[in-house]
């Protein structure tokens, strides 16, 4: 017992020394002025409590912040972009902490909070749209029990394994325009031209379409006066006429009460121009000229006969060529 006594005495004196070397580090860091370390770490992490003399009112509804209290005319006039900051600091924060505390809900991108109906009421701009009154299909539809089928704007194409576009540029609808080969009626003219025939059917589809439009927008507006929609053919023919002239109708002798048209100017070159725009300009209009000059129909020649004999054959003999 002796030996292990004194083989603790040094440790005892070690473990001495280290206490009062902790009391001295102690009583140096009491010594310290520490305030404004802290005051920069505070400043650093803000509370996300904000507190002031008027609560914020928070409108989650519409993700929007009031503040009702006055301005600091100190610090607004010191550092007006620090003071401006603070502020939105603190909305922020507000709304931040009370979208937290709403419901949430998942989806594909994450947890979404379920926002509640705001309590600010905002004026509209526009007066609400008013109902349209059905077409005459969806009429018809109604009548006959009929459910709109919405179809997807993509289809599976069999020839290039890939989902193309139903309508617009290289649609599915254009399929037969875009065929390399093509089956050919047996009663078909001699100058038949399938491509040309389709997409004369497909023009005249959407000419059908546009019809129809036409026809639904005009039985929406109700009845129309007849002497209200002569009186805008009357004014859309004197907008055309003026245009028509040289002057856009400048030095045209004006109507009693006729309307002044806007948006009717006629753009003028500047009378000095550097070389190169007059160079393009005429390079432009030869351009025009030549693809013009290709579009139009090719005269026959003279030893050209004026009429088709195979198309006359193939017509009196009814399809069957000059066979009987």
């Amino acid at each position: 017992m002796r030996c292990c006594a004194r083989a603790c005495e040094p440790n005892n004196d070690l473990g001495q020394n280290f206490f009062r070397s902790q009391a001295n580090s102690t009583e140096i860091l009491g010594r310290m002025d520490v305030s404004d370390i802290l005051a920069s770490h505070a400043a650093k992490y803000q509370s996300v409590t904000v507190e002031k003399d008027t609560p914020l009112e928070v409108d989650t509804g519409l993700l929007t912040v009031t503040d009702l209290n006055s301005i600091d005319e100190e610090s607004y006039n010191e550092d007006l972009e620090s003071h401006l900051q603070s502020l939105a600091r603190d909305g922020v924060q507000s709304l931040i902490a009370s979208l937290f505390s709403l419901p949430t809900r998942s989806s594909p991108d994450g947890p979404l909070a379920i926002l509640p109906p705001p309590v600010y009421q905002l004026p509209r701009a526009k007066p609400l749209p008013k109902p349209k009154p059905p077409t005459k299909w969806e009429q018809f539809a109604a009548a006959k029990g009929i459910q709109k089928k919405v179809r997807d704007k993509k289809v599976w194409d069999e020839e290039k394994q890939d989902w193309v576009n139903r309508w617009g540029r290289d649609g599915k609808n254009r399929e037969k325009e875009e065929q390399w080969i093509t089956e050919v009626p047996l009663n078909a003219d001699v100058d038949y031209d399938p491509r040309k025939a389709a997409r004369d059917e497909r023009k005249a589809r959407v000419a059908k379409n546009e019809k129809q439009r036409a026809q639904n927008a005009a039985r929406a507006q109700g009845p129309t006066n007849p002497r209200d929609e002569r009186k805008r053919e009357i004014e859309k023919t004197l907008a055309t006429t003026r245009v028509s002239t040289a002057s856009m109708g400048k030095f045209d002798k004006k109507l009693d009460g006729e309307k002044k048209v806007r948006g009717v100017k006629r753009k003028f070159d500047p009378i000095e121009a550097p070389l190169e725009n007059e160079k393009n300009a005429s390079l432009a209009l030869l351009s025009r000229m030549d693809s013009d000059a290709k579009k139009t129909r090719r005269e026959p020649a003279a030893e050209e006969s004026m009429l088709n004999v195979r198309k006359a054959v193939r017509f009196a003999s009814k399809g069957r060529g000059g066979k009987r």
